[in-house]
């Protein structure tokens, strides 16, 4: 008898290969993942030039050369992916549900943004059919750019919540979410209190986390305008019920940062605000850090928290140049996130092609190779969620995948024909690929994009 992980509900416990209700099918293709962290194993990219995956019932049976797979199981069907690349689903672990239709606010920094772009977009999703709108135009953009799996910051109101589970649960979409709280320095209808906070939140949790595949965020927007007060509610519900994640904002902007200090004048931080009410975890990813101290930094490794890096939005706001390497030193997890809408859009193509200019531009920046690049927007964001049953293509994970094929004639396309190798494909994908070049889309086996 499988042992549960405490740190799923049991709907959302790894896939296990037992009582298989359907026949396998074995997917041939050029594929490509990270069975491990290259940023630890220089040799953790795994690319199959011509590779097999044998899929029952939504999970990876089997993975490697395609002739191997094919002797081994002579009978099963072929879906035939050759011409592209088949890679695991993304992983975005920052992404705002309510910003998709303020995407591209250009000039501004982040207080400015907020108040001119954001936050009044953010005010009318207390219409619930406009959110139900949103939530169609988000979940599409995401899924039609190989997400596959999101942290997702959701909405100040509890309809627009139910309302992002719901297309989620529609759509098929490894959704994390949770209602965003703050009291203070925000327009007043997006404010709330401590008691409402935590009974919406309660009812929320009750009703999606673990549905599915959904689960529940606690989601304070950030110190800034969040009190005391409202992180002790959102630290109730993480005592409450275990097996919540957290997420919110830190060290984005300086004029943030210091704001944040007046308000919290004993606080020895900015993760302080955070740590002295307890929702700094193994299930906390904090977005952005762009600027964070060392300590900071020693506390984030010791708790085991991850920093989920958005590199277009840290250019488009002007918020400054993230510092891997200092993360990596400090053994600080790090994923990707697209920060729709302060990011440029919802592909993580983009963010790793961005993350890899500002490391090659920076001071002490980090090279990163296509393994890298793919790790981050994969595998990483798995581990950031604590969600060991996808981010690969290992046997025993779930097959969440997305087929990147180029139309006939792009430059991409060219590449694709004349690459050298795997990684040389992959390396093109990043430098140019765009959702346009996302021709299938697969979530637990279930095809949820294309044909």
């Amino acid at each position: 008898m499988t042992t549960p992980n405490p740190h799923f509900p049991p709907q959302q416990q790894p896939a296990t290969l037992a009582q298989p209700t359907s026949a396998a099918t074995l997917y041939r293709a050029t594929y490509l993942h990270t069975p491990r962290n290259p940023f630890t194993h220089p040799d953790a990219l795994d690319a199959q030039s011509d590779g097999g995956l044998l899929v029952q019932d939504g999970v990876i049976l089997a993975a490697g050369p395609f002739a191997d797979i094919r002797v081994a199981h002579p009978d099963a069907p072929v879906t035939d992916l050759r011409g592209g690349l088949l890679l695991p689903g993304f992983i975005d672990t920052h992404v705002h549900y309510p910003q998709v239709r303020v995407i591209g606010g250009l000039g501004l920094p982040l207080l400015d943004w907020l108040d001119q772009c954001a936050l009044p977009e953010e005010a009318r999703m207390a219409d619930l059919a406009y959110a139900r709108g949103v939530a169609r135009d988000f979940i599409g953009g995401l899924i039609g750019a190989g997400t596959t799996t999101a942290l997702v910051f959701g909405s100040h109101f509890a309809g627009a919540v139910d309302a992002f589970f719901e297309e989620a649960t529609r759509t098929g979409l490894r959704a994390v979410t949770g209602l965003v709280v703050s009291d203070r320095l925000l327009r007043d209808e997006l404010h709330t209190t401590p008691q409402r906070a935590y009974d919406e939140g309660r009812a929320l949790i009750e009703r999606w986390h673990g549905a599915g595949r959904t689960l529940y965020a606690v989601t304070p927007r950030f110190s800034l305008s969040a009190s005391e007060g409202i992180l002790d509610a959102c630290a109730a519900l993480m005592r409450d019920f275990p097996g919540l994640r957290f997420t919110s904002h830190i060290n984005e902007n300086t004029r943030e940062i210091q704001t944040v200090r007046d308000l919290f004048p004993g606080a020895r931080d900015y993760l302080d605000t955070y740590e002295r009410a307890g929702l700094v975890g193994r299930h906390s990813v904090l977005a952005h850090n762009v600027h964070p101290t060392d300590r900071e930094l020693s506390v984030m490794a010791a708790h085991r928290c991850t920093a989920a890096h958005c590199p277009c939005s840290n250019s488009a706001l002007g918020s400054g140049f993230f510092p891997l390497r200092r993360h990596l030193d400090a053994g600080v997890h790090v994923s990707l996130g697209s920060d729709v809408g302060g990011g440029t859009g919802f592909s993580l193509l983009k963010e790793g092609l961005q993350a890899h200019f500002m490391q090659n531009l920076m001071p002490g920046g980090v090279p990163l190779s296509p393994a890298h690049l793919l790790y981050l927007a994969t595998l990483a964001g798995a581990e950031a969620l604590d969600l060991p049953h996808t981010g690969s293509f290992e046997p025993g994970r779930a097959f969440d995948a997305v087929h990147l094929r180029p139309a006939p004639g792009t430059p991409l396309d060219a590449v694709f024909r004349h690459a050298a190798s795997p990684e040389r494909a992959l390396a093109a994908a990043f430098a140019t690929g765009t959702p346009a070049d996302v021709a299938r889309v697969w979530i637990g086996g279930d095809t949820v994009l294309g044909d």
